[in-house]
């Protein structure tokens, strides 16, 4: 067997602040040893996990990787909506009049990452 993708890990300023946003995005818990002040934090979402590691030079360029999220169980604007209010910002919005596209944010220290839109979004 070939090997798997263990854990997805975002360079950070802050881990467990930035862990404890992901945690919330993606409704996972942080591992149960994670405290403020570790220099990492592991958000236990299924699948792979989202591993966050504090380092000392701050995000300087555009990411070369993202995450594209889907909404499981909402429409694609109150995904939007829910993770602004989680300390988000938007940074460009792709979503068009016919209700395809996608919004483009950033996690509070900048990272870029999409909202597409759900399944039944797609097949409505």
């Amino acid at each position: 067997m070939a090997s798997l993708v263990r854990h997805l890990t975002i360079d950070c300023a802050d881990a467990y602040k930035l862990g404890t946003f992901w945690a919330a995005v993606l409704d996972s818990p942080l591992a149960d040893d994670d405290v403020p002040g570790d220099p990492e934090a592991l958000v236990t979402a299924p699948g792979v996990g989202v591993l966050f590691i504090q380092v000392p030079e701050p995000k300087t360029v555009k990411n070369r990787v993202h995450l594209d999220l889907q909404p499981q169980d909402r429409t694609r604007d109150e995904e939007v909506e829910r993770i602004l209010a989680l300390g988000a910002t938007l940074v460009t919005d792709h979503r068009k009049p016919d209700g395809t596209g996608w919004a483009l944010l950033a996690d509070p220290e900048g990272n870029e990452f999409c909202v597409e839109r759900s399944a039944a979004e797609r097949t409505g």
